[in-house]
């Protein structure tokens, strides 16, 4: 029979013990297996926010060159948005920065995933690595409304 144990039933109520245990030095009683795994999990879980991130900067990079007659403001808001969020993840996490390379190229394939959802694009006909350098990705102006515009 397999008995339930705390952070089975309450994993909440199990961290808040797991706190207690650590603060009061209590290290014995701490449930190494699982708190080992929950801060693997935390480490997974940031590199996952990076490739998601770069995903929607990279699909909407892509709408804004291959499809510069439809950019729109949202898109432009969203390449700024998703760019600060990137820069600021890494500032806040300096050791996924060896992992940016790869995770442009994971990034890049759920970009074309959103090309191929949100545009008559087809993305087969688009590269298949990434294009874009690091400084275009992060740094290539982007401007709305676009400067060709005539005053109104």
């Amino acid at each position: 029979m397999q008995t339930t144990t705390l952070y089975d039933q309450d994993f909440h109520a199990w961290a808040q013990r797991q706190v207690e245990l650590l603060r009061s030095g209590q290290l014995a009683k701490l449930d190494i297996e699982n708190l080992a795994e929950e801060i693997e999990s935390l480490g997974r879980q940031e590199r996952q926010e990076l490739r998601n991130r770069l995903g929607i900067l990279l699909g909407h990079l892509l709408k804004w060159y291959y499809q510069p007659e439809a950019r729109t403001k949202s898109w432009a808001a969203t390449i700024q948005e998703q760019r600060r969020r990137i820069q600021r993840h890494l500032q806040e996490n300096p050791s996924l920065k060896p992992y940016l390379a790869e995770a442009i190229a994971i990034g890049y394939e759920d970009g074309l995933d959103l090309v191929n959802i949100e545009t008559p694009l087809n993305p087969q006909q688009l590269p298949q690595t990434c294009p874009f350098s690091e400084a275009e990705i992060f740094e290539q102006p982007i401007d709305w409304p676009p400067s060709s515009a005539s005053p109104s």
